[in-house]
């Protein structure tokens, strides 16, 4: 048995795990992804018609939970490896409670916004566009809901989930470094017993779930944190010839399909299969299609894409990379100037001109934020070196 699957089936001890450095592809793709998330939230927007949904089964939001459980490996696994599973819990911890009040204040911000919309254009609709009604006709018992996080309005729902999955993380952590294979098993078990049931978190006012299903979502997030930990451990992907055409012809597949009006294999058998794939695979419950799309896609990206490869430290590599650095920051302002750019593209009745230049502004804003950040966290460090660096030179 290779030392890859010897790992994929039994893991390996904290006192194994290896220390690498960052790895610039997650920066570099989850930056990329913040930027996708921003046009797609901004619907009848005609950039989105190039982003990546329309030529596969997944989309943003896998990428970004698949990155979480990988980032999250990397921040806190090694933590728990290291320090204990306590300290690593209280980071865990720590970092929950920032995206908690974040989400909040996220809420609290695009209440603001909408409400600032319907005044001055007397067009009550953006209410009930981003789904904050229940904000205004039951204000005490819609802020009840949310700090309970079982009302999300549109576009406040990815936060969320990430606290439900990050606080679930410790354990699926130790699980996966016991055995990435059987934390995958139980993952899946959870996942599809789940959709199988039915069951779901509630969102208030009404009796619908979440619309991202954290029972079904923590699939993704599993997959990551594997995904994760045997890069950790030094885990090299095997080269697999077979594997590789698999997930290449999974990639052209999906995207035959989904940039096709019909049947684009004249099979008439296939033709109830492919109309579902087109209408629309289920989100909510994470339906098999989107997970096959989506590992074939990581699996082409490790394959094929070197931690050290030329785009990833080029100029536009850099600036995606400033962005996903700092993810929580950059989302927050995307879904902001995202729901702005709504209201803005509603009141220009959706002209092409505006649509072009209300997705160059959110995207020249936000590689600007990410880029301030990243200069601004530089600067904050080096000024804390300072006085040591003096104090060890007197």
């Amino acid at each position: 048995m290779s030392g890859f699957w010897r790992l994929v089936l039994f893991g390996k001890g904290p006192r194994d795990a290896a220390s690498p450095g960052r790895d610039l592809r997650i920066d570099v793709i989850r930056g990329l992804i913040l930027l996708v998330i921003f046009v797609n939230h901004m619907p009848g927007n005609i950039v989105s018609s190039l982003m990546p949904h329309n030529y596969g089964f997944s989309d943003a939001a896998d990428i970004f939970v698949l990155l979480a459980g990988v980032s999250a490996t990397f921040a806190y696994g090694r933590l728990i490896d290291q320090r204990g599973l306590l300290v690593g819990s209280l980071k865990v911890g720590a970092r929950i409670w920032t995206l908690y009040i974040a989400h909040l204040a996220l809420f609290v911000l695009v209440c603001g916004i909408v409400a600032t919309a319907v005044v001055r254009t007397q067009n009550a609709l953006y209410v009930e566009a981003i789904n904050i009604q229940p904000f205004f006709s039951d204000t005490a018992a819609a802020i009840v809901n949310a700090l309970g996080l079982v009302y999300q309005p549109y576009y406040l729902d990815i936060l969320p989930l990430y606290i439900v999955l990050l606080a679930a993380f410790p354990l699926i952590y130790l699980t996966a470094r016991t055995s990435p294979l059987a934390a995958l098993a139980v993952s899946v078990a959870i996942w599809q017993g789940a959709t199988l049931a039915g069951l779901n978190l509630p969102n208030h006012p009404g009796d619908g779930g979440w619309f991202f299903n954290p029972f079904a979502w923590q699939m993704l997030f599993t997959f990551g944190v594997v995904i994760g930990r045997l890069g950790l451990v030094g885990a090299g992907v095997p080269k697999l010839r077979l594997v590789d055409a698999a997930a290449v012809v999974i990639v052209l597949f999906a995207a035959m399909v989904k940039l096709s009006s019909g049947n684009p294999f004249g099979v008439a058998l296939l033709n109830e299969w492919i109309d579902s794939l087109q209408i629309g695979i289920d989100k909510t419950n994470l339906a098999w299609p989107r997970v096959v799309h989506l590992a074939a896609l990581a699996w082409l990206v490790l394959r094929f894409l070197r931690p050290d490869a030329g785009i990833l430290t080029s100029l536009a590599g850099r600036r995606l990379a400033s962005l996903g650095r700092h993810s929580l920051e950059v989302f927050c302002a995307g879904i902001v100037l995202a729901i702005i750019g709504q209201i803005i593209l509603a009141e220009t009745s959706f002209a092409l001109s505006i649509q072009l230049i209300v997705n160059l502004s959110g995207i020249t804003i936000l590689l600007g934020l990410g880029t301030f950040l990243s200069w601004y966290k530089t600067l904050t460090a080096r000024a804390a070196s300072a006085p040591r660096e003096q104090a060890a030179t007197a």
